[in-house]
């Protein structure tokens, strides 16, 4: 039943999502080294549209690591790796781009950004519990601790599908203020494009994937 299910459900997610991460990293790796004609960094590009909106309480931050950017709402941060932070290519733009558009996000009340972040606490709970409540109960035959792991990996899944639109937004909104205040030619748009629509993939594929997994343990509680 187990190798079964795997089979059906897990297998398939995990090969998109393999799929998935080698698109972005090939598109990280070849618009990172495509130099932009601007001049700028990418922390430059993230401190002026900022400053575009009048944000002045965030600070741009350099990190440690590839592919480790985000922004913090809690602190107030984007975080930026280092080749982004510095960087002055096409990639390093659309990916400060992006995280800056996660900080306009959280500044106008994105109704999206605001359901992830007010269920981050339920989720950062329920991924880690949710698979080891549902094998306790399969183990002691208690169909309660089965459905409540179902229950809160259901948390982790609507967590994943609510990061969609979120993902998707900070990149429209990234790849619009890049164009509509010039800071880039169109030949290089399309650049960012590539690299924001590679790694939109990844967040579809962790989606698909979080569904799978319930599919899966929903489908072994009726077995058992």
């Amino acid at each position: 039943m187990y190798l079964n299910s795997y089979m059906i459900y897990i297998l398939p997610a995990l090969l998109l999502s393999l799929y998935a991460q080698s698109k972005v990293k090939k598109a990280y790796q070849t618009y990172s080294r495509v130099r932009a004609m601007s001049g700028l960094t990418g922390a430059d590009i993230a401190k002026r549209m900022l400053q575009s909106a009048g944000i002045t309480d965030v600070e741009v931050n350099r990190i440690s690591g590839q592919l480790t950017d985000h922004y913090d709402p809690r602190k107030r941060q984007v975080n930026l790796s280092g080749d982004v932070y510095s960087g002055n290519t096409i990639a390093a733009f659309g990916i400060a781009a992006h995280e800056a558009g996660h900080v306009l996000q959280h500044y106008e009340g994105y109704g999206p950004i605001k359901i992830r972040n007010a269920i981050v606490p339920v989720v950062q709970f329920g991924s880690s519990a949710a698979i080891p409540f549902f094998f306790l109960g399969m183990i002691i035959n208690a169909g309660s601790f089965m459905t409540l792991g179902i229950w809160l990996f259901t948390g982790v899944v609507i967590f994943h599908i609510v990061t969609l639109p979120v993902e998707f937004n900070a990149s429209s909104r990234a790849v619009k203020i890049l164009e509509g205040d010039n800071y880039m030619s169109q030949s290089e748009i399309h650049g960012v494009k590539k690299v924001l629509n590679a790694a939109a993939m990844t967040y579809v594929a962790s989606a698909i994937m979080a569904a799978m997994q319930l599919l899966r343990l929903m489908a072994m509680s009726r077995r058992r």
